[in-house]
């Protein structure tokens, strides 16, 4: 029925389902790269690992920082305004939580590229020291 609270744990599962689901075109991205569907057989083969270990799953360059931000972006784009025509409040759950994954995604990478830029520093000093 319209207008039919929906229960908060309901709310709570569809978000968890959503926030999960996004990263399934992770799996595209790399069949797209690399033209094989090692990292979806790794992970039907592997459960426990999409759990204890994602870096498991895909080799360094499968997927990409720029692709996977970029999915997503195209992927929030298409259902949450697609999500209006239906609810307009699971519209809104739904942009909220691609929102909150997508910021999330971009604090971790921006970590990252920090942590290597560091790296790379630390390894560029150590080079002019020695030579």
């Amino acid at each position: 029925m319209l207008g039919t609270p929906i229960p908060t744990p309901a709310v709570v599962a569809y978000g968890t389902a959503a926030g999960v689901c996004i990263d399934f075109d992770h799996f595209l991205i790399a069949r797209l790269k690399t033209g094989r569907w090692d990292a979806l057989r790794f992970c039907l083969t592997h459960p426990r690992a999409t759990i204890t270990d994602q870096s498991e799953i895909f080799d360094p360059g499968d997927v990409g920082v720029l692709s996977r931000l970029l999915s997503h972006v195209v992927i929030a784009g298409v259902v949450v305004p697609t999500l209006v025509l239906a609810s307009v409040s699971l519209a809104v759950v739904t942009g909220g939580v691609l929102y909150a994954h997508l910021l999330a995604d971009l604090v971790w990478d921006r970590h990252l590229l920090e942590s290597h830029a560091d790296a790379a520093d630390s390894i560029a000093e150590l080079v002019r020291t020695i030579g």
